[in-house]
This record gives C-alpha cells, structure tokens and sequence, in this order.
C-alpha cells in the first residue's frame, strides 16, 4: 500500500467527537495511519485526509458532523486528491446515508472495523468512489491495534468494549455491541508496555467497568484488577471510567482505599434522582442504594472526589422528579457532574415514549441544576483552601495560563489545579506539590510557591517531543475458561 503523492507522505488529521472511548479509539485510528505511510498534518487545514471520530449519543452530533462536512466541501471540490472519512458511533448509526447526505465523502467505516480505514482510503482511491464499510461485530479487540499516544504521562487502557445494559435513553449498546472483556494478564501487559514508556498515570476505561469479568465468570475481576495495578512499579496514578451503580460492589471500594496508587476520586453515574425516572430509564438502581454507596465510598476514603451524569428532562418527568434530582444532588456534595438536557434519539426506546417535555421546562429546570451544582462545588472546593495538592502537570488544561502565568494539571482527586511556578520550571508530567488559595467552582488556584518540584520520566518525554507509540498489544478477544488469579496486592492504605 503507497500512501505516497509525487515523493512526499500524504498527511492526516482526525478530529474527536464525544466520550473517552472516542478520545482513545482516535490515538488508535492516528497510530493505524501512520503504520500506513501517513504523517500528521502540520495544520488541520492542510490535511491530505481528514478523519472524524464521531459520537452519536447527543441529538447535535448530527448537526455537528454534516455541518463540519459542508464547511470542508469547497476544499475538497479545490483539491480533489483530498480523502474525507468518517468512523465513530455516528457512522455505525447513519452507515450508507453519510455518503448521500455528503457525497463528497470517501470513506465510511464502523465502531467494529477501526483497523480497516487505511485500506478503505486506498480502495477509495483506486476505484475513484466512496466506501462503506459497516461491520455488525467487533472484528479484532481495539486494543491490538497501533496506537499513538496523544500524552507522554497520562494514557488511557481499554478493560473492554460494548454494554450489556438497555437504558432506555443510551443508542450507545446498539452501536458498540455486546461487552467484550479482556484478560486481567492483557490489561496489565499494556499498563507495563504504558509505565516503561514513562506514563505515569491510565485510566482503565469501559462502558461499564464494574461488570467487567461478565466474560469470563469473575464478577470481582474488576476489584482484583485495580489491586493487581498496585504491583506495577513506577505507576502513579490509577483511575477507572464509568462505573454502574448496579454493579457497584464493595469490594471495589476496598480495593480503591488499599491499593496507594488507586486515586481517590469516582465518577458515578446518577442520570436522575427520581426512583420513578430511574425505572422509567432502566437504571436498575433506586436513590436509597445511589447515596448508600456513597456513603460507603467517604466511609472508606474521606477525601474521594465524587463526580457524576445527571439528564435532565427525560420523557414524563415530573416537577416532583426533578426536585429528588435536587435532593440527591445536595446530599452527595458532587465536586463536578457532567449535565445534560435529555436528547431524543431515534431507535432508543426513550424517543418513542410519550409526555416528552417542552423545550422551555427541559432549559428551566436545567439551569436551576446548574446553579445548585455550582453553589455546591464552590462550598466543597473552598473546604480545600490552605491544603497542600499534589499536583501532575498538564498540557492544554488552562487556557488562560499564558495571560496569569501560571501552569495547570490534575491533582490526585482529579481536580483542576492551576498554580504558580515560582522559581521551579515545571514540564507537563513533572510532579508538584503546593498549596491551595483560592477556590472557585471549577478549578483551584495554588498562587504561592511550589512546595516542592520533582521532574520525572514523563517530563523528560515530554521535553524530548516523545510520546509513547505502542504496535498494539497481541492480544485479541478473550477465550474460554476462568483466567489464572491474579497477585494479591501489598501495601497499606492511604
């Protein structure tokens, strides 16, 4: 395959839409081309072929994509050699119509055949016309593929692929399939493959991480999994996305306080308060068992940070709905929530249902969410004033960093820090340990001096412009049978 015009490399750019499995599938899709020849664009505009990883699960996405596609026509019409390709939970969804609705696309590849895009582009090429290629199944784990990695110090590892669950609002299921998981073994050769290359800190990433070992027959994989990432030396930081309360089990809770580099933050999903709503949606939890895990979650570690996806607005919804939303908010003392105003979206089970709410209720009661949120998050980050935060040094964290001249990055809890440098020169994946002023409802400013600056292996890559690029770990889709148990971890609690 010749990914070559007139002696020089063809370029690429792939834009991201939606949720972390997008984010980490497109590191996947970079790391495919350039094992094909391809080389990243110096700019956007200039690309030779544009990829755009997309998301279907807000009713916007559409919009956004066919809005991004039309800008790009006069440039294609200008440069015909210019290859288009679409991919993503939107190509799964909508499949041979992209190419009707955007004629001037080449390309059309599913959530299921990742690893086919620089063989479509080249067919495309060859037969001068577009190509479709939806598969109903995952074709290869994603994690086999090439993937170059966006950060020198923070990467993401997928545990596995697909949900089993039929919430009512999600198209997500129908788009990813059924859950795949991968071997404990599998995972934690790509964390080490990961640490040797200087990452510091992975997020083990699923549709629904606590169901994780459904495959296989563990249904505590997911707590052994966590502790097994305590034995892997010169890992960091360990966090983990998205659990279900459904699923949520105690001795994941344990395995998190006792295992040192588990951070100590949790992003728990609550969609609605109301037990009414939650029937309705097919969360098969109730408000009782949602705040009873976490009270057992601050029972076992005071200082998680606990985050969560509120929808507001789904079809019946109730005033009385909506203020048990309130309630629930105001007892779990959130640090952050992802919120969102409920989306129609055909082929879920949602659009059909009757009683769906007027546009002006849906924006009414949202921005009351919003402000209670932000009034909470405000009082729990000012609890933090005067605390010393340990603090792993981002890149594109703080977009007024260059005007206040300060740096930003993540403390353990997962909070956004922002904090003056002093007389230290921080690079992004050093260590720094400070002092926190002043709190907003969103970040946290630490404008004193660093307490202390520790530049680690991740800085040097960074520095050195090299981040890890991994040949995919040959693993593949699980097999039969119990996998062998994993190492019991060591050390005490933080």
């Amino acid at each position: 395959m010749t990914t070559e015009i007139q002696g020089s490399a063809r370029t690429y750019d792939v834009r991201t839409y939606g949720c972390q499995m997008n984010v980490h599938d497109s590191e996947r899709i970079s790391g495919l081309m350039e094992d094909a020849g391809y080389v990243r664009a110096a700019t956007a505009d200039a690309a030779d072929v544009v990829v755009f990883n997309t998301c279907a699960v807000r009713e916007n996405a559409d919009n956004r994509l066919y809005g991004n596609l039309g800008h790009l026509r006069p440039t294609k019409l200008k440069n015909p050699d210019m290859q288009i390709a679409v991919g993503g939970c939107l190509a799964q969804k909508d499949q041979g119509d992209i190419v009707k609705k955007a004629p001037w696309v080449d390309v059309v590849f599913g959530t299921h055949n990742i690893g086919s895009l620089p063989a479509l582009l080249e067919r495309a090429r060859h037969n001068s016309e577009a190509q479709v290629e939806i598969l109903e199944s995952l074709e290869v784990f994603p994690s086999t593929l090439p993937t170059k990695r966006e950060s020198t110090y923070a990467g993401w590892v997928s545990i596995s692929v697909g949900c089993n669950n039929t919430c009512t609002f999600c198209i997500v299921p129908s788009l990813r399939g059924k859950e795949k998981d991968r071997r404990p073994g599998d995972v934690l050769a790509e964390v080490r493959a990961l640490v040797a290359e200087g990452v510091l800190e992975v997020t083990l990433l699923g549709q629904n991480v606590n169901s994780y070992g459904v495959e296989f027959g563990d249904r505590l994989a997911f707590g052994k999994l966590l502790r097994a990432t305590g034995e892997v030396e010169g890992l960091e930081r360990v966090r983990f996305t998205s659990p279900h309360p459904k699923d949520f089990t105690d001795d994941v809770i344990a395995a998190m306080a006792e295992t040192p580099n588990v951070c100590h933050s949790l992003h728990m999903p609550l969609q609605s308060g109301s037990d009414r709503v939650l029937k309705a949606m097919r969360r098969s939890y109730r408000q009782e068992k949602y705040l009873g895990i976490l009270d057992k979650v601050r029972a076992a570690m005071p200082d998680a940070a606990i985050t969560t996806d509120i929808i507001v607005g789904f079809p019946g919804e109730t005033d009385e709905d909506f203020e048990q939303t309130l309630e629930v908010v105001r007892q779990a003392r959130f640090s952050s929530a992802f919120t969102f105003q409920y989306s129609k979206r055909p082929g879920t089970p949602a659009a059909t249902m009757e009683e769906q709410l007027p546009k002006a209720v849906v924006q009414e009661r949202y921005e009351r969410l919003i402000a209670t949120l932000e009034e909470i998050t405000w009082a729990e980050n000012k609890k933090l004033v005067g605390e010393k935060v340990e603090v792993l040094v981002a890149v594109g964290e703080g977009r007024k960093d260059e005007r206040t001249g300060r740096m930003s990055g993540r403390a353990r809890d997962g909070r956004l820090v922002h904090f003056a440098t002093g007389t230290t020169t921080p690079r992004p994946g050093d260590i720094v340990e400070t002092v926190v002023t002043y709190a907003a409802p969103h970040h946290l400013n630490a404008d004193g001096d660093p307490l202390s600056h520790r530049r680690t292996r991740a800085g040097d890559a960074h520095e050195a412009g090299r981040a890890p690029k991994l040949k995919g770990v040959s693993l593949g889709l699980p097999t039969i049978g119990a996998p062998a148990p994993l190492p019991p971890a060591q050390g005490c609690a933080l």
